[in-house]
């Protein structure tokens, strides 16, 4: 009983909510401005990293064709110093 009247003396008086005035919430023009500035920044950040990245697959791929061919090259080469040298031993039997 005690707690019951002890809680119901202590009941909340409700503040009245303060008004605020509009213009120093929004951020106006200024602020408009600077987010259009950020907006422009990133876009431009972005086509030139995708500009980078293109340049570096690119160079990925033409050092990947490089590689290959030089590979078929050296292979080229290896079968025929292959055949050179058989022939060479072929020509050093003595004939029966």
């Amino acid at each position: 009983m005690l707690l019951y009247s002890w809680l119901s003396q202590a009941t909340p008086v409700p503040t009245p909510t303060p008004t605020i005035d509009p213009d120093l919430v929004t951020p106006g023009p200024v602020g408009f401005a600077a987010i259009a500035l950020v907006v422009v920044f990133v876009i431009l950040l972005i086509w030139d990293m995708q500009r980078r990245i293109r340049r570096t697959r690119y160079r990925d791929e033409v050092r990947a064709e490089l590689d290959a061919e030089q590979e078929a090259a050296a292979a080229v080469r290896a079968t025929d110093t292959d055949a050179d040298n058989a022939d060479a031993n072929d020509s050093d039997e003595p004939r029966k």
